[in-house]
């Protein structure tokens, strides 16, 4: 460790490090547009320039090494300037829709203008004036509000292993855009939203499906239902006013019944018949000789990279629908008859920690007779923004359950919203399902924690599974091209496509970091710990829909509603 001046006070730094991670470590806010964490930085945006004594410029502090005896001055008059400069820069061609932009309140750059005072168009430039791309299911692409930071270019290409996006032309005239500067819904995206996250203007926001989900519920011929997924209510109250990782499960779905939904159901409960399918495919292959090693396939951004990128690799991916698309599903077959109610008549929505989910909902393949499972998809950002336009006081609502048959879920089920959380809920129920015996210890803690890529050797009766859990796709990518090089020690292995699974997801609330994400992990494992039902396979309601309906899992009627295949897709560089 050595000694730095910041601000005339003594600050401790690891020789070598970037000034910028110091001075955050130290409680000293330094702005910025272009630094992701955990990647090299840029110095692209300049906004977290500093002042050090002994420099003639100033320097950007997210490329400055520090190094011993170093005199910094974060906020000096000239940094002040230097920073408000930028900003005016950045405006001088920058669209004044605000009010009508989907980060109104939550913008980055709006929010360092009122930060240094900028009250007033001081710079002039041409305006940029390209059509915005509104291709895709998940993904809208307003070019005008881009202000070229690169962010969503690394995030899509270092971190995601897709590129996306890239940057097009040089100087003045350089913009981001796709291949051939096609729309998104012809590029190689796989919808995940990761750009959206990082983005710090509105150039990018999700294609948003509240109007169609408003008119659904004020239609008297709709019976309109919800399903909330098990990362949701983890992450939906940091939107609301709660601490982050606090569980509004209760509130939500008592928010959801406020709004005008007829039934709410819990995506827990499909995830725990996700686990009852894949870990009886699992054992299947495992006993029968099937394609290994076999890969989850909830997550349905993963899924559209291996019909990409791997397509080599889609008969390794399980054939179970995600846990969204066989509650859909089952809503649309058995509880419909139960209920009878005309399945036309039925309103799908569900609630997503994800962007891809809407892309999911689209496929033609998941539904039956031109009606598709899922009519809507909303991310957790849309749900909030429903509940603030309605005005509901959410500390007011007293907290309510969700509806059978599809409301009981195990905690197994709830793990499905963190990176592991399958691969813990698969092994618990495959044990079960190969020796007829409960796991011994139902914590996995080998495939516990935020860590891109962890691997174990599990014990389940007389095999040895070598399982492995990736999140992030550039972290699967790099797996898979293992696995083609050789590799044969795996047998199951969990994909997430976002870094921290479904509560880091790309409809999840924006602008936070990894401490957010670390409590919404440590809230799910505390409603795993603390239930009295751990474990899929003894979820009653689920056993009961296979004695009523199902028959067993891999029977018959489990393959025609529960069961899909996937298809090589065309790649355009």
């Amino acid at each position: 460790m050595i000694a730095i001046e910041v601000n005339g006070k003594s600050v401790e730094a690891k020789e070598g490090e970037m000034l910028l991670g110091v001075l955050r470590r130290a409680g000293i806010r330094i702005p910025t547009l272009c630094n992701i964490e955990g990647l090299p930085p840029t110095g692209a945006c300049r906004m977290c320039v500093v002042e050090v004594d002994g420099q003639r410029g100033l320097a950007p502090s997210c490329a400055l090494p520090v190094a011993a005896g170093m005199k910094v001055h974060t906020h000096s008059p000239r940094v002040i300037r230097a920073r408000k400069t930028i900003v005016e820069l950045l405006l001088a061609n920058h669209p004044d829709d605000c009010l009508y932009c989907a980060r109104n309140g939550n913008c980055d750059l709006a929010n360092l203008a009122k930060e240094h005072c900028v009250r007033q168009r001081v710079f002039r430039g041409e305006r940029k004036r390209k059509e915005k791309d509104i291709s895709s299911p998940a993904i809208i692409r307003d070019p005008e509000k881009c202000i070229l930071c690169g962010k969503c270019v690394r995030v899509c290409e270092e971190i995601q292993g897709v590129s996306a996006i890239d940057f097009i032309n040089r100087g003045s005239k350089a913009f981001v855009g796709t291949a051939f500067d096609d729309g998104m819904n012809v590029s190689s995206c796989i919808n995940c939203g990761q750009c959206i996250v990082v983005c710090p203007t509105g150039a990018l926001s999700e294609h948003s499906n509240i109007r169609e989900v408003l008119a659904a519920l004020e239609d008297p011929n709709k019976f309109v239902v919800v399903q909330h997924a098990p990362a949701v209510s983890i992450t939906l109250g940091e939107l609301l006013n709660f601490k982050p990782g606090k569980d509004v499960v209760g509130i939500m779905t008592a928010a959801l019944r406020s709004l005008g939904f007829q039934r709410v159901f819990d995506t827990s409960f499909a995830a725990d018949l996700t686990i009852m399918e894949e870990g009886s495919e699992l054992v299947q292959r495992l006993t029968q000789g099937g394609v290994l090693p076999m890969f989850t396939s909830c997550s349905p951004g993963w899924i559209k990279f291996v019909e990409q990128f791997y397509p080599e690799f889609t008969p390794n991916l399980s054939t179970c629908k995600s846990p969204q698309q066989m509650m859909g599903a089952l809503i649309k077959s058995f509880w419909a008859a139960r209920e009878g109610i005309d399945p036309a008549k039925v309103y799908s929505v569900s609630v997503m920690p994800c962007t891809a989910k809407k892309f999911e909902a689209n496929r033609p393949e998941l539904g039956r007779d031109g009606m598709p499972d899922i009519d809507a998809v909303l991310t957790t950002r849309e749900l909030a923004q429903i509940i603030r336009m309605r005005g509901l006081d959410v500390e007011a609502l007293e907290p309510q359950g969700a509806d059978s048959p599809f409301g009981e879920r195990s905690s197994a089920g709830k793990l499905f919203g963190a990176t592991g959380g399958v691969m813990e809920a698969a092994l618990r129920s495959a044990y079960f399902l190969v020796t007829g015996k409960e796991m011994p210890n139902l914590k996995v803690q080998s495939v516990r924690g935020l860590k891109g890529v962890k691997e174990a050797r599990v014990k389940v009766g007389e095999l040895e599974l070598g399982v492995a859990v990736v999140s992030s796709l550039g972290h699967a990518r790099h797996l898979l091209e293992e696995i083609k090089a050789g590799r044969h020690d795996l047998h199951f292995i969990e994909v997430m496509t976002c870094p921290g699974g479904c509560i880091a997801g790309g409809g999840q609330p924006l602008g936070l970091g990894t401490a957010n994400i670390s409590a919404r992990m440590k809230a799910l494992y505390e409603i795993d710990r603390d239930a009295a039902l751990r474990t899929s396979h003894h979820n009653p309601w689920v056993q009961r829909l296979y004695a009523e309906f199902l028959e067993k899992p891999l029977g018959p009627k489990s393959h025609e509603l529960l069961h899909t295949h996937y298809a090589q897709r065309e790649v355009i560089w």
